[in-house]
């Protein structure tokens, strides 16, 4: 009888220790490959986006200073003045034209008078003339203008004429729209003056 006793006790202590090892493996086993991979995903991503932001602005600050020291060139801001303007009434040898006197001042970069126009001529036209007004001259496109230099148009050189003017008048203002290349449209008021006269 206690042999039987003993017997069982012994399978009884047996089941509890192979009962507690099953229950307690599975707390007992390493961390399945890829647990926390999320968390360090995550740092690795934000790491790889820190690199390219850290490089553009690296970039960015070298262009700045590239820009600062020169190496892109000079942008010059093209700035156009005219002091004196006149329109001289046409003359008996030549009543179909009206010559100008004209000081373009460039306070920029290297310009060029395109074109001109005048509501008090059916069109304008440039001219060079050869040292005197008389005659026609040489038709030309266009005039340079030198940086920070002045242009002076007038009936004995470069001019700009005023062909088929209508009714002019001694004192009066007619309006002259210059075009520039780099300056744009520039409107401005010349005075009538006698033939031959600023």
């Amino acid at each position: 009888m206690t042999a039987q006793r003993a017997a069982q006790a012994s399978a009884i202590g047996l089941g509890g220790v192979t009962g507690q090892r099953a229950t307690q493996a599975p707390a007992g086993q390493a961390r399945p490959p890829g647990a926390g991979r999320p968390r360090r995903l995550g740092a690795e991503l934000i790491r790889a986006g820190l690199a390219p932001v850290i490089c553009g602005a690296a970039l960015i600050g070298l262009l700045c200073a590239w820009v600062a020291a020169g190496g892109a060139g000079t942008v010059s801001r093209v700035t156009i003045r005219v002091g004196q303007a006149a329109v001289t009434l046409p003359s008996s040898s030549a009543p179909d034209a009206a010559d100008s006197y004209l000081t373009i001042t460039d306070l920029g970069g290297p310009d060029t008078l395109l074109s001109a126009r005048s509501p008090a001529a059916s069109h304008v036209v440039f001219v060079r003339h050869a040292g005197s007004a008389a005659g026609p001259g040489i038709v030309v496109r266009q005039m340079a203008i030198p940086a920070h230099g002045t242009l002076s148009l007038s009936p004995f050189g470069l001019d700009v004429v005023l062909q088929d003017p209508g009714s002019l008048t001694v004192g009066a203002s007619v309006p002259l729209v210059l075009t520039f290349r780099h300056a744009g449209r520039v409107t401005v008021y010349a005075t009538v003056t006698p033939p031959g006269t600023p």
